[in-house]
């Protein structure tokens, strides 16, 4: 029977009669788990079996969250790990390794956009960068021989803007390169992009989907039906020796994991031996999280609606970076794209002096002033000068960030509570 999104967020990927009759998931606290016999234990070696073995490859309670995530986006593989930006370069490395090419855009999390240069790159994953992706034939324009994959966020950190997800995917494509979403900011209940194009979705699981601030974690999910054996990506068709079947003959990656070639090797090869595993505990409480998801956001998509309407009309900001915010220029995308809401994320530009600004930031007295996104309390951030403040002064100018941006992120407080600390954040600011 196909259950719904919310019942999904409950109880998909979890049996209790699998688990001691246990109501709640377990925290299997363990490293390891008894192979039982000599035959049992070549099937787990010839990964004939998917169950655990070893806790930095798989676990019971992470696996829990890996099958609830992937039904609530409907595909069937989806492996955690320890951070977002562990399933971003673990993403990266499993298509670009060894020369290939990402084709993205500035409008990323500061980490990631410095992350391919100053370290992907001395990993063999090369990367070039858009100056206008509202213009998605600027994706086509750029796409090289060796170019392994489009690599976009939902609703981009900080300024919320919008990109013509279809359009992108088409393209991608159209040249034999998948299409990589970040979806932190949207989360599966306000943007499903592998209903859009998407052949792989990251999370940064630290963020909406945990929702309170509690726990660092990422997520990989694939859809599946991708063909990587067309020879663009040589690396999938290797044989690896480690991979080898019963009678020692070695295995591609293609071979091992047909259904599932990016999340298998993840697993198999990134997770395995560079060692980013989720702990058993942060799984927990990533499901605990999830368990409340559609309620936290969809209470913080009314509550930003509010706030930035509020903003809209203040005499102290300039802008308001937001798909429904006046003037905006995303509302028909984030009308086809996004029906529940465009998150609880934003920006605006602070109309007055940098002293003025800080003044505004230190006075407020509900919001955290924290490097964090998609909590349960909402939080304020100067992003130019700290989340994103790897990005050059070109890459500010192109994204349309500047010293003047204040991100919100919002919680779960009354709205009007929130829209009170700011009235008094300003008037302080500018006393």
């Amino acid at each position: 029977m196909a259950y719904n999104f919310d019942t999904l967020k409950i109880r998909a990927g979890y049996d209790p009669l699998q688990h001691n009759h246990a109501v709640s998931v377990p925290i299997y606290q363990t490293v390891a788990f008894e192979m039982g016999s000599t035959e049992r234990a070549d099937a787990l070696f010839a990964f004939e079996l998917e169950d655990p073995l070893y806790t930095r490859v798989s676990n019971p309670t992470v696996q829990v969250l890996e099958k609830r995530v992937a039904a609530l986006h409907g595909v069937e593989s989806a492996v955690a790990v320890a951070s977002g930006m562990a399933a971003i370069s673990y993403t990266a490395l499993a298509l670009a390794a060894q020369g290939g090419r990402i084709l993205t855009s500035p409008r990323l999390y500061g980490g990631a956009v410095d992350g391919f240069p100053s370290i992907l790159a001395e990993l063999g994953v090369k990367y070039d960068m858009i100056e206008n992706p509202d213009d998605s034939n600027e994706f086509e324009r750029n796409i090289k021989d060796d170019t392994k994959a489009i690599y976009i966020e939902t609703i981009s950190n900080p300024l919320a803007t919008v990109l013509d997800f279809e359009a992108i995917a088409d393209i991608a494509h159209k040249h034999g390169i998948p299409l990589v979403v970040d979806n932190t900011a949207a989360t599966p209940y306000l943007f499903n992009p592998f209903e859009h194009g998407a052949d792989i979705v990251v999370y940064s699981a630290t963020k909406a989907l945990c929702g309170h601030g509690n726990v660092i974690a990422g997520l990989i999910l694939e859809k599946g039906t991708f063909d990587y054996g067309s020879g663009k990506f040589p690396l999938f068709e290797k044989k690896l020796w480690f991979l080898r079947d019963r009678n020692d003959n070695p295995r591609s990656i293609l071979e091992s994991f047909p259904k599932t070639p990016v999340t298998g090797k993840i697993r198999a090869v990134h997770l395995n031996y560079l060692g980013a595993a989720l702990s058993p505990f942060d799984a927990y409480l990533i499901l605990l999280g999830i368990e409340t998801l559609s309620e936290r956001v969809s209470k913080q998509v009314s509550s930003a609606l509010k706030i930035v309407e509020y903003l809209d009309n203040n005499e102290h900001v300039n802008s308001v970076s937001y798909p429904y915010a006046k003037n905006s220029k995303y509302k028909a995308l984030a009308d086809k794209y996004l029906p529940n809401g465009a998150g609880g994320l934003f920006s605006f530009e602070f109309n007055g002096t940098e002293e003025q600004k800080r003044k505004f930031i230190e006075a407020v007295n509900i919001f955290g002033y924290q490097a964090n996104i998609g909590d349960a309390k909402s939080l304020i951030v100067n992003p130019a000068q700290t989340t994103h403040g790897e990005l050059t002064y070109e890459q500010r100018d192109i994204t349309g960030l500047t010293l003047s941006t204040i991100r919100l992120s919002i919680g779960l407080e009354d709205p009007q509570d929130l829209i009170d600390d700011l009235d008094q954040a300003f008037e302080k600011a500018f006393k």
